[in-house]
């Protein structure tokens, strides 16, 4: 049986170096299981990789694969719009590629998207109808029963 969950997300990355100054740059701090080859960044109950997109792909079994980037989003949703805008200025300052400012959405929240150094986007977001834990996790609400 396959659980419903994620535990580790890599992201295939150009220059680790460069990565990983920028996630540091967010106030993100690399966890002590760091290597040379790989950098593990602790969120929650799961964790982001950053490894080389060459040693990625081999460690794939597709060593002459193209990795790229751009056709998922990473999310991180905050408390109210004012914590995304400040998550996303942070963002830019620390070299984030502007994709779209920080603005309400039709669904009724307020979101902006940026890219990292290899173009992963990531969106910063304010959901009114998911409320996130002191942890700022978050738990799907559950569906509303008619009857």
């Amino acid at each position: 049986m396959t659980p419903q969950r994620v535990t580790l997300i890599t992201l295939g990355v150009s220059d680790l170096g460069v990565s990983r100054r920028f996630y540091e740059a967010l106030g993100w701090q690399a966890h002590r299981e760091t290597q040379d080859s790989i950098v593990f960044f602790q969120l929650n109950t799961m964790a982001l990789g950053l490894f080389g997109k060459v040693a990625l792909a081999e460690d794939q079994g597709r060593p002459t694969a193209q990795l790229g980037t751009g056709a998922m989003t990473l999310a991180i949703n905050y408390g109210d719009q004012d914590e995304v805008d400040q998550a996303f200025n942070v963002a830019l300052n620390a070299g984030a590629t502007l994709l779209k400012r920080p603005q309400k959405v039709f669904w009724g929240g307020y979101s902006g998207y940026y890219g990292d150094p290899d173009g992963h986007v990531w969106e910063i977001a304010y959901n009114p109808f998911w409320p996130l834990d002191e942890d700022g996790g978050m738990v799907l609400p559950s569906p509303k029963i008619s009857g």
